[in-house]
């Protein structure tokens, strides 16, 4: 691990402005992607800011329904939490999937959604990787591609984006609530991972110095909430494909509305409005499980290693509605 420098700000804003005077800064609450990449020094901070005593750590109603999750929130209090169980229990559930209870005890919910692939050839650094050397090219692309991206995946880069966290969050709408030099902001989560194009290392919409604040719940819409991880064990094992999805059915089988966010299988969660509008008004049944799956897999390549992926997307989504 290289050598760094560190600090403990004292509020959001001045971890911005510390952030923003100095290059090479990083936020740590947590650590527990961020610490394992400096070790392989794939992360070569110079310095670190801990953003772990500034009142980040509250959940709270909003006035209108909603529900805002300060970004140092840990993973374990997110998934526990009573409001959190019963209006957004796709989260929970997506919570508990991931890591190990160790793991969620530390994990915050900003550093979840800032999670840096599991791609094997972007944490061995004798390995071109596009993500960590711009430019090096893409050992995935003809390599050992068993866990990678089938959808919204660039000849640059093919990796996908290991969180359950995001998947639940891009499925139930989240914003998220940023400070900087500049003030406030509020990104929709639809627009903050960025798919890889030419610029793989650029992952997130944020902007140098800008610190998630907290994730903010728009109130909770109606139906059964679903989210179906299939990974390679029964735990501490990320996403070869997992579904996040919100199904709200007539008594007669018929589903009324339909959302559905998808892991592993993207730079980014996955989430398509044909999809759940091919639902809409259709029977539970692999029917219309295929219809929607057609609309989520359009343009959908595999690269060798990761080819079932794509008659498992369709498994998968058969599964939800079922349990739905």
């Amino acid at each position: 691990m290289k050598t760094f420098s560190y600090e403990r700000a004292s509020s959001p804003q001045a971890a911005a402005d510390a952030a923003l005077a100095r290059v090479g800064s990083r936020f740590i609450a947590g650590g527990t992607n961020l610490l394992d990449l400096m070790k392989v020094e794939v992360e070569t901070p110079a310095h670190l800011i801990d953003v772990n005593r500034l009142g980040l750590d509250k959940i709270e109603s909003l006035p209108g329904g909603g529900v805002r999750i300060g970004a140092t929130v840990r993973n374990s209090d997110l998934a526990a939490d009573q409001r959190i169980r019963k209006d957004y229990a796709v989260l929970s559930r997506a919570l508990l999937s991931g890591a190990s209870g160790q793991l969620r005890n530390k994990a915050t919910t900003a550093g979840n959604l800032l999670q840096r692939t599991r791609c094997s050839y972007f944490y061995d650094i004798s390995k071109p990787c596009n993500k960590r050397t711009p430019g090096a090219g893409c050992s995935a692309i003809g390599g050992v591609n068993r866990m990678h991206a089938i959808v919204g995946a660039s000849q640059q880069c093919i990796a996908v984006h290991p969180s359950d966290m995001a998947v639940a969050m891009r499925v139930l709408d989240a914003e998220v609530e940023t400070v900087s030099a500049r003030g406030r902001r509020v990104i929709p989560i639809a627009d903050f991972h960025r798919l890889p194009g030419n610029t793989p290392e650029i992952e997130t919409s944020l902007q140098r110095g800008e610190m998630i604040t907290a994730v903010l719940l728009p109130p909770p819409v109606p139906g059964r909430h679903v989210y179906r991880k299939v990974r390679d064990r029964a735990s501490y094992a990320f996403a070869l494909v997992s579904v996040a999805a919100i199904i709200d059915a007539a008594s007669d089988g018929r589903i009324r509305s339909a959302r559905m966010a998808f892991g592993g299988i993207a730079h980014q969660p996955w989430r398509v409005t044909a999809a759940e509008q091919a639902l809409a008004g259709a029977a539970m049944g692999p029917s219309s499980a295929n219809a929607a799956a057609d609309r989520v897999l359009a343009g959908a390549q595999g690269y060798g290693h990761n080819d079932f992926k794509i008659p498992l997307l369709r498994g998968t989504l058969t599964a939800v509605l079922a349990e739905a």
